[in-house]
């Protein structure tokens, strides 16, 4: 019960992230890889969950390792391509990684279906190894892939972690961490493997936790462990991004009083089709229109924000506006426009003072 536990609660929280990636990258159209990451890794959980793994043997027996398996291996190839993008390398090995990928899905599920006498339930292999080679050949290339895209992502983790900064830096340094945690867990089932194929009777492990022994701890724990710090490793980055979004989303909210009255003095100001895809790109379009309109208006840059506001209520003639030396970043531009907005809410009405806040 406890493993299943586990199980989900990773599986759902992989998915969770995989599907918020992948409306994200509908709307901008970049980041499918790392959805496509999450989805499978999610995929893989859930499908290895004692309870999913018996409906799943109703359909063929032992298909519910079969497809977290396959699942786990798309999800490996997914994180070699994000982190070789985050890296800078995304053209470096992109054949070989596909080729490698697709040769170890093939083996799997021929090796798979060519086995006889699957268990029913959830699918442990520990008592067939010696009886079945095919079963030896579908460990050994999973294990065996796994392995190196476990390497192929410390690799490209270590090279780039040296040239990244903030939130980047400490996410691929977690990568590098879960990397640890993943290639414990290969060795051990490598150890596994070995040591059912020596015995004369093995005997399928039963974990009553995760953490109950070393063994269920390489089998269970470590991979649970290596696959939350791969989602901790891979969001960490997206951070400063998601909270630039938010700004500009409060932004772009402080400005629309503002823009509308603008809009319907001066409707020439309107990009028309220029609204943008990302969110960035709508609030630079929100910007170029309020800045048009102001100017129309007669708002000078160099006027204070309140002065501003009095001259948009009194629906003064339009004058040409001098711009004046001064602060031409965009943080300070934001600063402007958001305290004329501000201003402009806060007037009653022409010639009125502001009230106070």
């Amino acid at each position: 019960m406890m493993i299943d536990v586990l199980f989900f609660g990773v599986g759902l929280l992989a998915l969770a992230a995989g599907i918020w990636r992948a409306l994200r990258a509908r709307r901008t159209g970049a980041g499918a890889g790392l959805a496509i990451t999450l989805i499978a890794l999610g995929a893989a959980f859930c499908f290895l969950a004692d309870g999913a793994q018996a409906i799943e043997s109703r359909v063929y027996p032992s298909l519910g390792r079969l497809l977290s398996n396959l699942a786990t291996m798309v999800a490996a190839y997914g994180i070699e391509v994000t982190v070789a993008e985050i890296g800078g390398a995304a053209h470096r090995r992109r054949r070989s990684r596909r080729a490698a990928l697709a040769v170890a899905l093939v083996v799997l599920v021929v090796s798979f279906f060519a086995t006889s006498g699957l268990p029913t339930g959830i699918g442990l292999f520990d008592e067939l190894y010696r009886s079945n080679p095919t079963l030896v050949v579908y460990i050994f290339v999973y294990t065996l892939y796994l392995g190196y895209a476990v390497v192929d992502i410390a690799i490209v983790s270590a090279g780039a972690i040296r040239a990244g900064t903030g939130a980047l830096r400490a996410g691929l340094g977690v990568m590098l961490v879960a990397c640890v945690f993943a290639l414990a867990y290969l060795a051990g089932k490598i150890a596994g493997l070995i040591g059912d194929l020596n015995s004369a009777h093995p005997v399928n492990m039963v974990c009553s936790s995760a953490f109950s022994n070393l063994e269920c701890s390489l089998d269970v724990g470590f991979p649970a462990i290596s696959v939350l710090l791969i989602v901790i490793g891979l969001t960490l980055p997206a951070l400063p991004a998601a909270g630039r979004a938010i700004r500009d989303a409060r932004t772009r909210a402080a400005l629309r009083p503002l823009r509308k009255h603008l809009v319907e003095r001066f409707p020439d100001v309107v990009r028309l089709g220029s609204a943008g895809v990302t969110g960035r790109e709508r609030l630079l379009t929100v910007m170029s229109e309020v800045n048009d309109g102001l100017l129309l208006a007669g708002v000078a840059p160099s006027m204070p924000p309140d002065a501003a506001a009095r001259a948009l209520r009194s629906g003064a003639p339009a004058e040409t506006g001098v711009p004046a030396e001064g602060d031409a970043t965009f943080s300070a531009e934001v600063a402007r426009l958001r305290a004329i907005a501000r201003e402009f809410r806060a007037e009653p009405s022409a010639g009125a003072a502001s009230p106070a806040r």
